[in-house]
């Protein structure tokens, strides 16, 4: 793999800062938050200086039972080829479920789900990911993601599976020492033996975020300084192998300069520890190869290649649809999930959602003031997204224009709604009241005569 060096997650509120912070090598950008025929100037200029730009997806889903979307597919390599990236890469989740495979409404996380460590899991998984590598016109790198629940009767640690996957398509790994970090403390998985079990030859690059503890949960923020013992867990993979890249996510509340830049040089500080301490007569600790004695063959031989089959997909199919469900549509828990932690993940996801949306329609949360959260919460409760967050931005407006009793009760208020409204998606929701119906139905009798 290719030197990338030490690199930072390009965003376009830190654009400026990061163009001009000494020693970033690359960056990684939101494959999804651009466009081809319209890059960022601050991409182009740093693409000009030779600064690499690698295109990071999140909504793939490779980890989920549908095979990969030809169009999501299309649109991530056309911006590698833009931008001349030498990988792409993505996540081990699935982030929506339902549909014609189960014959159930189709769901939208929003978020990264984990995907179930099973033998059936990693069939389907690992045909995902060959549909991806023969779409793409560069090599795809695929990251560990951070959960706050786990799935039940799994059979394989995170690192056996992470090992399987690589070893059975040859695909590259971006390790993410935060994810690491997250899983030890929400679900007592040891970084040190998942690192051990890595095959660390596999290794493209290495993400590097901070995140905070609630009541016992760390959560995944990016939004926080890295803590010491994310930084630990770099340490310790650097003291094993050279990665070939090192970043730094941060996603939002973002601190000023000499404090990012901080961040990064404490990344540097932690993988040099981790190199001074490689025994020099090997380069590193030796990664595990196809013979170690422990790694869990597959029993029916679906190393060699072997498609999933649509039962296995539609099994697959059924307990994420069941699991998304329960998160964003209120139904019963599944068997086996903690419930506690299943709320926790189920607010956090109502919570980003209203995050996200706020984001991508900023003129809400102007319009309703100290109302837009509240609301919008509400309106998750019983509204899963099912189209992405524009999609999403839509459906709450046009729920709160049908509201009875009207929840905006502020003329002004609702006639803002309505313009925004009309102006994305045409004419104004139609009352879903009675009378309004009748008078409707009424009006239309009377036209035909």
């Amino acid at each position: 793999m290719a030197r990338l060096g030490t690199g930072i997650g390009w965003r376009p509120e830190i654009a400026d800062v990061v163009e001009g912070m000494p020693g970033i090598e690359w960056v990684e950008a939101v494959s999804e938050n651009l466009c081809p025929g319209h890059l960022p100037d601050s991409l182009l200029r740093l693409r000009e200086r030779g600064v690499t730009v690698v295109p990071h997806g999140v909504s793939l889903g490779l980890g989920g039972a549908e095979r990969p979307d030809a169009g999501r597919l299309a649109a991530l390599a056309e911006r590698a080829q833009v931008l001349g990236s030498p990988l792409v890469t993505e996540h081990i989740a699935f982030v929506r479920a339902g549909g014609a495979l189960t014959a159930s409404p189709p769901l939208e996380a929003g978020h990264l789900l984990p995907v179930p460590r099973t033998r059936d899991a990693l069939d389907v998984l690992c045909e995902n990911v060959r549909i991806a590598q023969d779409a793409l016109p560069v090599p795809l790198a695929v990251e560990n993601i951070a959960a706050l629940v786990s799935w039940p009767d799994e059979e394989l640690t995170e690192g056996q599976f992470l090992y399987e996957l690589a070893d059975r398509t040859g695909v590259r790994l971006l390790i993410d020492v935060a994810n690491l970090h997250t899983n030890h403390v929400n679900l007592g998985a040891d970084p040190a033996d998942a690192l051990a079990e890595l095959p660390l030859e596999a290794i493209a690059y290495v993400h590097v975020a901070g995140g905070f503890e609630r009541d016992g949960v760390w959560h995944d923020s990016h939004a926080h300084p890295v803590p010491r013992p994310v930084l630990d867990i770099l340490t310790d993979l650097a003291s094993r192998v050279a990665p070939p890249g090192v970043l730094l996510e941060r996603d939002e509340n973002f601190p000023d300069g000499d404090e990012l830049r901080g961040e990064v040089e404490a990344i540097r500080v932690a993988v040099e520890k981790g190199r001074a301490s490689r025994p020099a007569a090997t380069g590193g600790r030796a990664s595990r190869t196809a013979a170690t004695p422990d790694r869990a063959p597959h029993p029916s031989g679906s190393g060699s290649g072997a498609a999933a089959d649509d039962a296995v997909r539609q099994r697959l199919g059924l307990a994420q649809a069941a699991l998304l469900s329960a998160l964003v549509a209120g139904t019963p828990v599944p068997e086996g999930f903690d419930r506690v932690r299943m709320g926790v993940q189920a607010r956090a996801l109502a919570g980003k959602r209203a995050d996200v949306v706020g984001r991508v329609a900023p003129e809400l949360p102007v319009i309703l003031g100290a109302r837009y959260r509240p609301a919008f919460l509400a309106y998750a409760q019983g509204c899963p997204m099912t189209g992405g967050y524009r999609r999403d931005a839509l459906d709450f407006v046009a729920h709160l224009l049908r509201t009875v009793p009207g929840e905006i009760e502020d003329p002004g208020v609702r006639r803002e709604l309505q313009e925004w409204w009309l102006e994305r998606s045409g004419p104004v929701p139609r009352s879903t009241r009675p009378g309004v119906r009748l008078a409707r139905a009424t009006r239309r009798v009377l036209l035909r005569r």
